[in-house]
């Protein structure tokens, strides 16, 4: 009675009606109610216990419930036994006590009650939609038994193999002659996935060295197949149970609920808000200074500011949108100073998701045989799709071999696929998956490794190690790390590193500017969140500049830029990001512009004469350094507008001479 209360109430019995309309013949008729446990406790606190406690109990009362309303409504004429109505039970949620929380972490997998529990973690590993039997139709062989025309109906349970649902020993009930499936009647799906705990990140950023190792959760998506994308976080509610298969016991979870999840973002720092104050009056000052002070850990302040900028820019720009849109900010820093890469690896530590790549690993995924009795093949994630929303660090590209350089040449498309052979793995054809690459790329080359290249250098173009110039264009973003100060600058980054030794910990660079660790995580994630827009100023320069540049290098030099080699757009809306503003400005167009300009000059000739380090022209040591940057960049800002003028077709339309 409690049941029928709750589904009148709920407007289950209105679903339930609307749901048998279409129904066509089968041997067991599947009906999904969502249950919410709160309004069940305020109907019946004994049903509400039930349906935490006991489930399987729960769902043959709500079965019994369902068929009685079928029958007296005449909603399916061919059901005639409650076995032929599958109830499935989602749960809206599950009450907020450590009693229904799972910890991959440290969960215990023994023996233990088969209720709901909550979970989150990360998606590591996927198998196709295989043929499996949820439910199964049986008649008997015995012409003479009543069961030869009517049916023995098995529906799959928690726990249970699919040899527990179809078999060929099963006996009549009444007669006990051998029955016979109906092989027309099953209904059939099955997936299985590798969730793991969220922590586990830490470990593949490769930043700290940790004895943790983690295990990842198998979970059975039947209803729910398709519901989940690998790389991608989740909370998942479930049914934890122990399949049997001998001689082996597997600890898995039955998926009852799967909701997109991510971790709650940090707001600003009382630091940031206090400098973001402070500098108001400049749209240039706040990203200098953030950029000026990080990575004191490593470095002296001052040293490769164009590249921490870049790396902040890159950080706070890979996401994806609520239209599933990605925005990415891939960065390719070519250098003769091996210390870059451990600034790298320390700014991957604040990413929300990051992920080191090991040259020898695989980068997009790999396949294996499912151990759980299929046999199909099991995609596993590989650094790119670990990194799925954060950034994948591949290092240095010199220890790569060809192959590989030639994969990841193909990262421009932010798609990758996956050949699964169907013989190997038990399937009647071959198939190929395409998963979306939704990450940001950071990479290094080592100038002093010579290319080998024979060929004629094209003016302008600057020696990329042994980088083909093909794989540099697959980089959004490429900054070659200059010594502006020569032995001045080894000098201080060799004091840093001696200060850092004899006394870690203790400030060195004593300012009225100070940030933590935490102070930049904080303000990567919200910066991260941000939704930006573009100003029409902002549009015009953008537009402006790339119409431009492309037509001086196509008509001087017969260079094609394509669209994806230039970032305009995605670093002009990082900047606007990490000015924690939400409309990008002119000023934000600039930058994008300079970075750009700098970053396609080392591969062709440049086009428009500006500065090599045009973003940091001067030392930031005080407030006059501050003045004369936005001094230079305002010059640097009437250089653009007056190329703009004179190549860009129509400028003279939305540009004033003057």
């Amino acid at each position: 009675e409690s049941v029928l209360v709750y589904l009148d109430r709920s407007g289950g019995l209105q679903k339930l009606t609307e749901d048998c309309k279409p129904q066509q013949t089968e041997a067991v008729y599947g009906f999904r109610i969502t249950v919410n446990p709160t309004d069940i406790i305020e109907v019946d606190p004994i049903l509400g216990d039930c349906v935490l406690h006991n489930p399987l109990r729960a769902i043959v009362l709500f079965q019994s419930v369902c068929f009685l309303a079928i029958k007296t409504l005449s909603l399916i004429e061919k059901i005639h036994t409650e076995s032929q109505v599958n109830v499935i039970l989602n749960f809206t949620h599950l009450p907020p006590f450590p009693e229904y929380t799972l910890d991959l972490c440290s969960f215990p997998r023994v023996y233990g009650p088969m209720r709901p529990v909550s979970m989150e973690g990360l998606v590591i590993a996927m198998t196709r939609v295989t043929k499996y039997t949820q439910g199964a139709r049986f008649l008997c062989i015995n012409d003479d038994c009543p069961c030869s025309a009517f049916h023995h109906i098995r529906v799959h349970a928690p726990g249970a193999t699919e040899s527990a649902t179809v078999r060929n020993d099963f006996s009549c009930m009444m007669c006990s002659s051998q029955l016979k499936e109906d092989v027309k009647f099953r209904v059939l799906g099955k997936q299985l996935v590798e969730l793991i705990h969220v922590k586990a990140l830490d470990v593949l950023r490769g930043y700290q060295q940790s004895s943790l190792r983690y295990q990842s959760v198998t979970l059975f998506l039947r209803e729910l197949c398709n519901s989940m994308r690998i790389g991608r976080f989740y909370r998942v509610l479930g049914i934890p149970a122990h399949v049997h298969q001998s001689p082996n016991i597997t600890w898995s979870v039955e998926a009852n609920s799967v909701q997109p999840w991510e971790p709650e973002c940090h707001k600003v720092s009382g630091s940031f808000q206090e400098l973001l104050e402070v500098t108001a009056s400049s749209p240039w000052t706040f990203p200098a200074i953030v950029a000026h002070c990080f990575g004191l850990e490593l470095t002296p302040p001052g040293l490769y500011n164009t590249l921490k900028l870049s790396l902040l820019l890159s950080l706070v720009q890979t996401q994806t949108d609520a239209k599933d849109i990605f925005y990415n900010l891939d960065l390719l820093v070519a250098t003769t100073d091996t210390f870059i890469l451990d600034l790298m690896t320390y700014s991957l530590s604040l990413a929300c998701r990051g992920v080191r790549h090991q040259a020898s690993g695989e980068i997009f995924a790999s396949l294996s045989r499912d151990e759980h009795g299929t046999g199909t093949a099991n995609i596993h994630a590989g650094s790119a799709l670990l990194a799925t929303g954060g950034i994948c660090m591949l290092g240095d590209l010199g220890y790569y071999k060809k192959d590989r350089l030639d994969s990841i040449q193909s990262l421009e498309s932010h798609a990758v696929s996956v050949f699964i052979p169907g013989r190997k793995y038990g399937e009647d054809a071959d198939q190929q998956l395409s998963f979306p690459i939704h990450c940001s790329f950071w990479a290094l080359t080592d100038t002093t490794r010579r290319s080998g290249r024979t060929d004629c250098a094209v003016l302008g173009t600057a020696e990329m190690g042994s980088v083909p110039l093909q794989l540099a264009d697959a980089f959004g973003l490429v900054i070659q790390c200059r010594d502006r100060v020569g032995e001045e600058a080894l000098l201080a980054q060799t004091v840093h590193t001696l200060q850092q030794a004899v006394q870690p910990g203790k400030p060195q660079y004593p300012s009225s500017w100070e940030f933590t660790t935490q102070d930049y995580q904080e303000l990567i994630a919200h910066a991260q969140s941000l939704q930006v827009e573009l100003s029409p100023a902002a549009e015009k320069i953008i537009h402006g500049y790339y119409m431009a540049s492309r037509r001086v290098r196509t008509q001087s030099q017969g260079v094609n830029m394509s669209v994806a080699s230039i970032k305009l757009i995605s670093l002009a809306e990082a900047h606007c990001k990490l000015c924690l503003r939400t409309c990008v400005l002119e000023e934000d167009a600039v930058i994008a512009v300079l970075l750009c300009e700098n970053s396609v000059t080392l591969k062709h000739a440049s086009a428009l004469i500006i500065p090599p380090d045009a973003v940091f022209p001067c030392d930031l040591e005080d407030v006059d350094g501050l003045h004369r940057r936005d001094a230079t960049l305002d010059e640097l800002h009437q250089n653009i507008l007056r190329f703009i003028y004179n190549y860009a077709p129509g400028a003279d339309a939305y540009i004033a001479e003057e």
